[in-house]
């Protein structure tokens, strides 16, 4: 069995980062999916690759993987650079702007 150790990603439609301090291990698929003729769905046979456990730090998530005979792949975390405007939200709603504020 093979899978990968990666950082929970941030959510897209969310600011917050709250469970983005998690490591994920996913499993990689070990048959193929195939169409099935009646309702044209995509499907498989493989239930592992359903399965995401997620782990406090790196090293719990290498020792699972060691102790389970599960060969991973470890992928490094990349840096996320800070979006930080200089007046913030609350500046859309400042009186002090040049424009007053429309839709």
């Amino acid at each position: 069995m093979r899978g990968r150790i990666t950082k929970m990603p941030r959510n897209n439609t969310q600011i917050g980062d709250l469970y983005t301090s998690d490591w994920v291990l996913d499993f990689e698929p070990a048959s193929e999916r195939h169409i099935d003729p009646l309702m044209g769905w995509t499907s498989s046979s493989d239930t592992q690759s359903q399965v995401r456990i997620t782990f406090a730090s790196k090293e719990e998530a290498v020792a699972y993987a060691l102790k389970h005979g599960i060969e991973v792949i470890v992928q490094p975390e990349s840096a996320r650079k800070p979006n930080i405007r200089p007046g913030g939200y609350g500046e859309n709603f400042s009186t002090s702007r040049r424009a007053p504020w429309t839709h």
